[in-house]
């Protein structure tokens, strides 16, 4: 990406404040600092190259460390959990949670059980999670956190004995005005009861809100399933608009078979889209005449029993053709899967083929060679902090309704989530654009981010 101006902030010795430095200086200071963080490393750049010029405009933003203050967690929680299988034998797992930021309402964001999980990809979540929460315009903070336990193949007691044992060991520094996780990879309504039930054990009295993603019958909302998959559809909705264009007819090519994917898949085609493609671990299912409902339906239902995509390939139509479905030629592409699952390769085959959108469902899927294609290439995209916040979004409507004590009905809840995705477009082309061009990044970057200086800045030191 085109290297920025100096700006007069201090970096990150604090010895020399009001010192001029460059952003390549002040990313070299967070590297030494903290050096094995590659992940968090490349969420704050993009973050620092987009809202550098607005730092310029603010000088007493950089005697007062603004930025560098909101790149560290406000604490950082490392626990051991310990608890025993269906044949007695004891296990030991490593659990975070990463407290970023609370200046514009309690923490919160999502917990993931899997084994791959560790504090480079915790603090990166977290820190987009505070720009997610500033961006939806909702009293939110930002934090994640998780476990290494890996709930495939273990029974319902065992996935419950874990959450219990979890959750006793979380349950003093989370609550209803502190920290309200939610679910994320793994942790779906099942284990959200199951938690739910263990801190309500652990605080007798307390109320419905200090968990969301809860099933219905313990204070949960309506649509927060699908809400991140519908949430990032919508999103895709009005950037078509702000181009008079709609999605009807258009190629989408999905990656992913998660939750995200799979309900993003689903609103993609009501509004009339062929979608061509999923994707798991055993590689790319390509439908060429496009996925319908009740072709979506069988992929859901083997994945919802364990098996792959391959498995069900012929059942839907389709052919397994390699890892990614880059190359399939879409008009819009939804990597929904996971952090850099698209590379600079994926991105120079996309704007070879005439991709025009790419719109993150996942958190951070394009590496940053690949944004930089798009940038360069003129390609739309909508960032994860942008196009899959319907979840987060949702899951403040849920704290809404506990507070209240009134349940949401499914139209209020997705028409709630309608207005929160437009009404951040909104507000990120408002920030975003440059002449005839919206750049996506920017605009919510620099939207979120003047949310959480101001508000740094009036509670003072």
């Amino acid at each position: 990406m085109p290297r920025q101006a100096t700006l007069p902030v201090s970096g990150l010795d604090h010895t020399n404040v009001g010192t001029v430095r460059t952003i390549d200086s002040f990313m070299d200071g967070l590297r030494d600092r903290e050096p094995h963080l590659p992940l968090f490393h490349q969420a704050a750049e993009a973050v620092a190259r987009s809202v550098w010029p607005t730092l310029h405009q603010h000088p007493a933003w950089g005697e007062l460390r603004i930025f560098e203050r909101l790149l560290d967690p406000d604490r950082e929680l490392r626990f051991r959990v310990d608890w025993v299988d269906d044949e007695g034998a004891v296990h030991t797992e490593t659990a975070w949670r990463i407290q970023h930021s609370d200046l514009l309402g309690p923490y919160k964001g999502g917990l993931r059980f899997t084994p791959r999980l560790n504090r480079d990809t915790l603090r990166f979540l977290a820190f987009e999670q505070s720009f997610k929460g500033a961006l939806t315009g909702l009293p939110q903070g930002g934090a994640k956190g998780g476990s290494t336990f890996d709930p495939h193949g273990r029974s319902d007691a065992e996935v419950m004995r874990f959450c219990q044992a979890f959750m006793s060991r979380l349950a003093d520094h989370i609550g209803a005005h502190l920290d309200v996780p939610a679910g994320d990879m793994n942790v779906g309504a099942r284990e959200l009861g199951y938690l739910f039930g263990a801190y309500r054990r652990v605080h007798a009295g307390a109320g419905r809100g200090v968990l969301t993603g809860k099933p219905i019958a313990s204070g949960g909302i309506e649509l927060r399933t699908e809400a991140t998959g519908y949430g990032l559809i919508y999103t895709v909705l009005e950037a078509l608009r702000h181009r008079d264009e709609d999605l009807a007819d258009r190629v989408v090519a999905v990656s992913g078979a998660g939750n995200v994917a799979l309900h993003a898949a689903e609103k993609a085609i009501e509004e009339g889209a062929v979608v061509i493609s999923l994707s798991d671990t055993s590689g790319t299912l390509h439908v060429k005449e496009g996925l319908d409902a009740e072709r979506l339906d069988r992929v859901r239902d083997a994945k919802a029993s364990g098996n792959h995509l391959r498995d069900v390939a012929g059942d839907v139509g389709g052919r397994m053709v390699g890892t990614t479905p880059w190359h399939l030629e879409p008009a819009i592409a939804l990597p929904c899967a996971m952090q850099n699952e698209l590379g600079v390769e994926d991105a120079t085959a996309l704007v070879k083929s005439g991709c025009t959108l790419v719109a993150e469902g996942a958190n951070m899927p394009c590496t940053a060679e690949a944004v930089g294609v798009f940038h360069e290439s003129g390609v739309a995209r909508l960032p994860g902090k942008l196009a899959n916040a319907g979840g987060v979004s949702v899951s403040g409507f849920e704290m809404a309704q506990n507070a209240q004590l009134v349940p949401w009905t499914r139209d209020r809840v997705d028409e709630a989530l309608r207005d929160r995705m437009r009404d951040m477009h909104a507000r990120t082309v408002e920030h975003g654009t440059e002449g005839s061009h919206v750049d996506y990044e920017r605009g919510a970057n620099v939207t979120a981010f003047l949310r959480l200086a101001q508000a740094m800045e009036s509670q003072g030191v």
